[in-house]
């Protein structure tokens, strides 16, 4: 892959990946999220990314949103623990004009108190109706289980009585102390000249004051395993079980990737999938996830079945699992593991919305993007004997956390 990056000299970083198209992409990353919250700022980052589009110094709400849905464009915008995102796609001649108004509402948003007020209840439908969906919300009590002392393991988006307290200082407040200039990525995907997007960057993100990160995230303490049950009023049965799993750093990742997505990736022939759907038709939906992030992370199991089937369900998953932390995969499973990672990745690529996200994280988090050689490169190298060694750190029983809405 050919990119090209830039620094301003405010530490605002940009990157920017030539494609011959009529479509453009691009968008802002910020390395601030949930996690960053204090507790009196339980759901504060979510909630700037509602707000940054109610109006700037310049533009009302409706301008904003009319800047670029009246070329055809899209707006977007997202908030993880870890980061807040805004991105645009449009067409190539509207590269300018979409580049700007990211800018504008990332740096020049003035929050008017009408639009906060009005936005806190929309957030308070969002809550209300995660509520209603317990298979979104078990993934949050989750992560509130593994993390009970730490802001990573609260929800993104708050509780309705926080939010009714935050004010237009308490935004800025949070912005200045967590929206650091070394610590934002511009990255884009398209048909234009990066000379010219160098010119742009300076122009629109040129003259934002240096803040660079100086405190480091808080380090986290893993805590021993739990089983919970909960009763809720629902038809179906959920059950997540995981752990904590390694960070974004930590060299055997990729191996942890691999092995997540063979047992229970996106793919229907996922060991998960066939066991306890295919095979056995209990269970709609069954899938694994891993989530790297800075200083730990997340390997979890999810899936919903009938309540008289949960005890089931559940030795049916240690059992998958005790395959993999006892045999090594032979040598047809791994080339086909491999084979699977690697396409999966090669076809997310094409994506040119995904591919200008994932250059704009890995940039932000590495200050480098892996080719899509090296990334298969790096596959190719894992060993069964790596893959065992990965799957009894991460997969043993013992320290596996158990959540079950009945």
């Amino acid at each position: 892959m050919e990119f090209y990056t830039y620094t301003l000299d405010n530490g605002i970083r940009v990157i920017h990946k030539p494609e011959m198209s009529e479509v453009g992409y691009c968008g802002i990353i910020i390395n601030a999220g949930s996690r960053d919250e204090k507790e009196d700022e339980h759901g504060m980052a979510h909630f700037i990314e509602h707000v940054v589009f109610k109006g700037t110094k310049k533009r009302k709400a409706f301008h904003v949103l009319s800047r670029l849905e009246d070329v055809g464009g899209e707006l977007n915008a997202y908030t993880t623990k870890e980061e807040t995102c805004i991105y645009a796609s449009f067409l190539k001649e509207d590269y300018e004009r979409s580049m700007e108004l990211i800018a504008d509402i990332t740096f020049h948003s003035i929050f008017p108190d009408k639009e906060l007020e009005k936005e806190k209840e929309v957030i308070i439908d969002e809550i209300n109706s995660y509520k209603d969906s317990p298979a979104e919300l078990i993934f949050d009590d989750f992560e509130e289980l593994l993390y009970p002392d730490h802001p990573i393991g609260r929800n993104i988006l708050g509780t309705p009585e926080r939010l009714k307290t935050f004010t237009r200082d308490d935004i800025n407040r949070f912005i200045q102390n967590n929206y650091h200039t070394d610590q934002i990525v511009f990255c884009s995907v398209g048909s234009q000249d990066f000379k010219k997007i160098i010119k742009l960057a300076e122009k629109y993100f040129g003259d934002i004051a240096e803040n660079k990160r100086i405190i480091k995230r808080e380090s986290i303490t893993p805590v021993s395993p739990k089983t919970i049950q909960v009763k809720k009023d629902t038809y179906q049965s959920h059950i997540i079980l995981g752990c904590t799993a390694y960070d974004y750093n930590h060299p055997k990742r990729l191996g942890l990737h691999l092995l997540n997505n063979l047992l229970g990736g996106p793919g229907m022939n996922s060991r998960l999938n066939m066991s306890l759907r295919e095979k056995r038709g209990i269970a709609y939906n069954i899938e694994s996830s891993y989530t790297p992030m800075y200083g730990t992370g997340i390997f979890s199991i999810y899936l919903g079945t009938d309540q008289k089937n949960i005890d089931k369900s559940i030795k049916i998953v240690f059992k998958e699992l005790e395959k993999l932390c006892s045999q090594k995969l032979g040598h047809m499973q791994l080339h086909k593991a491999k084979r699977q990672l690697k396409g999966q990745i090669a076809i997310s690529s094409e994506n040119k919305e995904n591919l200008m996200l994932n250059i704009g994280k890995s940039y932000l988090l590495y200050n480098k993007v892996d080719s899509l050689a090296y990334v298969y490169d790096k596959i190719d190298k894992l060993s069964a004997s790596n893959l065992l060694e990965i799957a009894n750190e991460t997969f043993t029983p013992n320290q596996l956390s158990q959540l079950i809405y009945l």
